[in-house]
């Protein structure tokens, strides 16, 4: 087979840049005014999630050392549902693969899967991690932005951190089956007002990340500020969100998938793949291959089910108690189904280019990004060229360049 010959391009993606992260958390929670909100010597939970956040080892120690300047007592819950295989030890691990451990924190992190029923909502039990709920105040910390699975004023963020993630598996599991009799747009946002009502909550830090992944914003808020807040800055997080550039690709190759780079180990806004509660969009991919999963993951492929092939290399990382564990709990075997399995990249590319009707190989539409995360640079094939060049946002970096396969026919780091 001839395969097609690639060239790498840049785009260029909107939204601001935090140079100074410790400044910028410390003047957004100065903002607040907490030091006539709170008693010295008092205990406070931060919470930490399962994503990979740009910054976010470096934004959760700015937040506990403003604690502590405030005289409270932080320290660290993680806050992810089932992430980590639901266990205390999962979690915990998790967040040091971002470097937040109790030495780089310079604080306790109490991590359990024990949470408490706080109230209900609709009928639904409201649950919190009890180490958070035994503390004196929770400061919530979440990224604001796009979820895979819906719409809606209010999506990923801070309320939903007080619904799945300090929810933990049990929350996670109660809110993912009522958000399918009432839609998961209305039932975190039901959530975590009920976690407002109960007066625990001292504030919350929305953060934001720019179309290249770099943190953009962000932003402290009061308890009755979360909801307007947080609507305010998913608006600015959409404007931002970066996509691929082509609205027809015939073969899409993701390097890696994982849980630090999406809750759906790939984000399927950007890869056009339907989700429980919303329809497929732009772009249309005929075949996604996709070759590795991210070593943050544990194990936990989740999302596997939205390719149509990929790696034996992937396969043997599975760590199915844990991808079943998370299936589980959002109500939705799809995500956990594994596809077509090759030995080698060659043979996977190969596979795929020959499905693709009557396109002679060479002439495939074919784009290779590193995940879904990462779109500032990414390889598409010859066939493209015209319509890259055409498009003001991208420039092209390299000439067209053979596929090259390693001795193991794999490709070389993109």
């Amino acid at each position: 087979m001839t395969f097609p010959r690639l060239f790498r391009l840049k785009q260029d993606l909107e939204g601001p840049r935090v140079v100074d992260i410790p400044a910028a958390v410390h003047d957004a929670m100065r903002s607040l005014g907490l030091q006539n909100r709170v008693t010295p010597g008092r205990s406070v939970a931060i919470t930490a999630g399962s994503r990979g956040i740009a910054n976010i080892g470096g934004i959760t120690r700015a937040v506990v050392d403003e604690m502590k300047s405030l005289g409270l007592r932080p320290f660290i819950v993680p806050a992810m549902g089932s992430h980590g295989g639901a266990t205390a030890e999962g979690q915990r691990t998790i967040l040091a693969h971002y470097g937040i451990t109790e030495t780089t924190m310079a604080c306790p992190i109490r991590s359990s899967m024990e949470v408490v029923e706080i109230g209900k909502s609709k009928g639904t039990p409201v649950f919190c991690d009890r180490n958070a709920w035994e503390a004196d105040h929770i400061v919530v910390v979440g990224w604001i932005n796009p979820h895979p699975d819906f719409s809606g004023e209010i999506e990923s963020g801070l309320f939903k951190m007080m619904a799945v993630g300090l929810g933990k598996q049990q929350g996670a599991e109660h809110y993912h089956r009522a958000g399918q009799h009432y839609s998961y747009a209305e039932i975190f946002p039901l959530v975590g007002r009920a976690v407002l009502d109960t007066g625990h909550v001292l504030c919350g830090l929305g953060i934001l990340q720019n179309g290249y992944g770099e943190t953009a914003k962000v932003q402290a808020l009061l308890p009755p500020d979360f909801e307007s807040g947080e609507k305010a800055l998913l608006r600015e997080a959409k404007a931002w969100k970066a996509r691929l550039p082509f609205d027809a690709i015939d073969l899409l190759i993701v390097d890696e998938m994982g849980k630090n780079i999406n809750g759906a180990g790939m984000d399927p806004l950007v890869v056009g793949r339907p989700t429980i509660q919303k329809p497929a969009e732009r772009p249309h991919i005929r075949h996604l291959f996709v070759r590795d999963l991210t070593p943050e993951s544990e194990g936990n492929a989740i999302g596997i089910g939205f390719a149509d092939l990929t790696t034996w290399r992937l396969v043997r990382t599975i760590d199915y108690a844990a991808m079943y564990m998370n299936g589980i709990t959002s109500s939705d075997t799809h995500d956990s189904k594994v596809p077509m399995a090759f030995d080698t990249d060659r043979d996977a590319i190969r596979t795929a280019l020959n499905m693709n009707g009557l396109t002679p190989p060479e002439q495939a539409r074919v784009v290779r990004i590193k995940n879904t995360l990462l779109l500032t640079e990414m390889d598409a094939s010859e066939s493209m060229r015209a319509e890259a060049e055409a498009n003001r946002r991208l420039s092209r970096i390299t000439d067209p360049m053979p596929l090259t396969f390693d001795e193991l026919g794999n490709l070389r780091p993109f």
